[in-house]
């Protein structure tokens, strides 16, 4: 690990923008983009249908009227369906948008409209002026120079990464945890400079926190520059799923203010994680854009071109609607297509990250009428690109429309958010009758699922709860969603929770209930960082994080979603309990790596047994509500015996190896309290008696050396 003291964040750069007269030539039609190259840029674009294509030049963010407005002429700048021009004098930090003139004719797919900036599909960064208006994009009659966002011109290859690299970690040794790049300094107990909370910058001040804890990657929310107006009126759009530039950091997140700010700092803030040793994993979001319906604004790829960009109805003026969201891209086109591998190209190889979580990933199997492909082109052309080897690719196997492929998500090398995992572990520990069987399958790595593919069982990212839903405080302490905050009468956000509040809804001072809820809490993130997959954890459940209850919280830049600091004093029992299992979980895997051996051929290789309160009698009955796992380590001469109990009374449970010389040692005990509930592996206590005590609604996990035998 490189222990160099990171750059920051990047001092921003002194004015670039060329006063030279602008003589513009052809120009070509590759690479797409603004290319920064000798003496100019050169600017290309793809649209079909339009009948002429204007580019324009800013001075300010806040300029209603271009400084430049260039015509191509179809028949120099136009190569096919590629519309090109290269500009001299132009300098990385030049302000720029597209005009594109045609046929206004919704019933065709037809959507141009030359009042409207629109956005370059592949332009590196993003400015926002203050007056910016998605009312006025919506409105055919307004001219949007003044109130749309502004691509801007980049040259990625002036920045010094410093020897950085991807890190290319095994997912055998991952621990991922979610989190939002705003919202983990937002709050003022952060201790973060005012100008930096909910910043790139302002994240690397956190990394040690990150470290202290045992995490190997992040998976930010969506970061991709997307639209914060797109959300009910008096709202704003928290989350992100609402991207409009595929290539651009998201300019908001930036502690500086210019043009090249967000490019600059977001790469400093990933240069940083890296020499920490932590991946950077993006949720990306390939399957629609802030567009949205027939009534949404022009901001970009439907004014460029509306037909190759979407999935549109037999009416085609309306758009097929598979995401929830108003649109749905039309990944298969072969355009769509190469977007979507050049975007993951660039974040790779120009921006260092290590891997992507696609959104609705169910999406990409859709062809331009909807139907599900067996083979979908774009899966394929993602995991062929020989730039994304060793590139972390997870899949959310499904979509709004009903699509579930989870177990059965096209490809050799994707890993997928497992949402049986999910499901069935909060079945399991609220209870539920007939959820032992399926929680024992998904801890073991869901081979129902995935045993048929014969891959490694690091392709179920296992987790129990996620930005969409209750965080792990509210999933103990809510039977039910409360949205009222987000406006819209409760009715949004799942309902499917499989919840419970352990007999208060809400926040109480009794304090056995408030002790129910902790061990819960902990019972929940054993099964996930005990179980065979690569586990994910949500921001701020290691320190019971609550958003009072709602469990769609995307509409909310407050309180009710940033990360309060304060709460790891508070909680520091739990977030104790996680690290010294994050630890372990690391640990067993360093320990493994130099005997080069999968996590796959470890278990393949250690006998499993399954059992119930009595010794080789597992109960799988409907009403069993106890899990026993034993397992025996042949080549680290151990042996760990894992009891879980969903039960409300507590199990005497019968030990293996009656009369054995080795003792057995107490790691874990979620019944306890801390320090006693988990133990540095090390010094954990040694245990007697042929029968252990659980007790109600708590996991054990004890271990003992085998005796030695011939090798």
């Amino acid at each position: 690990m490189d222990h160099r003291q990171p750059t920051l964040c990047s001092d921003p750069p002194a004015p670039l923008l060329s006063k030279r007269s602008v003589l513009p030539s052809p120009g070509q039609s590759a690479p797409l983009g603004a290319t920064v190259l000798s003496g100019g840029v050169n600017f290309s674009l793809y649209s079909r249908d339009a009948t002429g294509i204007e580019l324009l030049l800013f001075d300010q963010v806040e300029d209603a009227k271009p400084s430049k407005v260039l015509p191509l002429d179809p028949a120099t700048n136009r190569t096919y369906h590629y519309w090109h021009l290269f500009v001299p004098g132009v300098q990385p930090g030049q302000l720029y948008g597209f005009r594109a003139h045609g046929r206004f004719d919704p019933s065709q797919g037809l959507r141009f409209n030359p009042r409207k900036l629109l956005l370059d599909p592949y332009g590196r960064a993003v400015v926002v002026p203050q007056q910016y208006s998605r009312t006025a994009s919506s409105e055919a009659a307004d001219d949007t120079a003044a109130t749309a966002m502004k691509s801007v011109v980049v040259d990625p290859s002036t920045y010094d990464w410093e020897g950085d690299a991807p890190l290319k970690r095994p997912s055998a040794r991952t621990i991922i945890y979610e989190m939002h790049v705003r919202g983990f300094t937002r709050h003022p107990s952060s201790g973060v400079a005012i100008q930096k909370r909910g910043t790139y910058c302002g994240l690397i001040e956190k990394i040690p926190y990150l470290q202290e804890l045992g995490i190997t990657a992040v998976e930010f929310l969506p970061v991709f520059q997307f639209d914060a107006q797109d959300c009910p009126p008096g709202k704003l759009n928290y989350w992100g799923y609402a991207p409009i530039s595929f290539f651009a950091p998201h300019h908001a997140y930036s502690s500086r203010r210019d043009p090249l700010g967000a490019v600059d700092e977001f790469r400093d803030m990933v240069k940083a994680l890296h020499r920490a040793g932590i991946e950077v994993i993006l949720d990306v979001v390939f399957n629609h854009t802030a567009e949205g319906n027939e009534g949404g604004p022009t901001l970009c790829f439907r004014g460029l071109d509306n037909n190759a960009y979407y999935i549109l109805e037999k009416d085609r003026s309306r758009y097929s609607n598979y995401t929830g969201t108003g649109n749905t891209l039309n990944t298969n086109h072969p355009v769509v297509r190469r977007m979507i591998v050049d975007s993951l190209r660039y974040w790779t190889r120009e921006m260092h990250v290590d891997g992507f979580r696609f959104d609705l990933a169910s999406i990409l199997t859709r062809d331009a009428s909807g139907q599900v492909l067996p083979n979908p082109p774009v899966l394929w052309d993602i995991e062929s690109e020989p730039s994304l080897a060793g590139t972390k690719l997870i899949a959310e196997a499904w979509d709004a429309a009903g699509l579930y492929q989870v177990g059965t998500f096209v490809g050799d090398s994707w890993k997928e958010w497992n949402g049986r995992f999910r499901d069935d572990v909060r079945s399991f520990f609220r209870g539920e009758e007939g959820s032992l069987a399926r929680f024992a399958d998904r801890f073991v790595g869901s081979p129902s699922l995935y045993e048929h593919k014969q891959r490694e069982p690091e392709q179920s990212v296992n987790f129990v709860t996620c930005h969409d839903g209750f965080t792990l405080n509210d999933l103990v302490s809510y039977n039910a969603k409360h949205n009222e905050a987000n406006g819209e009468g409760n009715r949004d956000g799942a309902d499917d929770n499989r919840s419970w509040n352990c007999g208060v809804e809400g926040p109480t001072d009794d304090l056995q209930i408030e002790r129910l809820r902790n061990r819960q809490v902990k019972n929940f993130f054993a099964a996930t960082l005990l179980s065979i997959g690569t586990p994910m954890i949500l921001m701020g459940d290691e320190v019971r994080r609550t958003q009072h209850g709602n469990n769609n919280a995307y509409c909310h830049d407050s309180e009710l979603n940033w990360f309060d600091w304060s709460l790891v004093d508070k909680h520091a029992d739990v977030h104790r309990f996680v690290t010294l299992l994050n630890e372990r979980r690391l640990m067993r895997s360093v320990e493994h790596e130099h005997r080069r051996l999968t996590l796959a051929q470890l278990i393949q290789q250690a006998n499993k047994s399954w059992h119930g309160v009595r010794v080789g009698q597992p109960d799988w009955s409907p009403g069993s509500h106890c899990m026993v796992l034993n397992v025996e380590l042949k080549r680290e001469r151990r042996q760990m015996h894992l009891i879980m109990n969903a039960y409300w009374e507590p199990l005497d449970v019968e030990l293996p190896g009656e009369g054995r010389q080795s003792p057995w040692h107490r790691w874990i005990d979620t019944a306890l309290d801390s320090p006693q509930d988990i133990v540095p592996w090390q010094s954990a206590p040694s245990i007697t008696g042929p029968t252990y005590r659980i007790q109600p609604r708590s996991v054990v996990l004890i271990f003992s050396d085998l005796e030695a035998g011939p090798t």
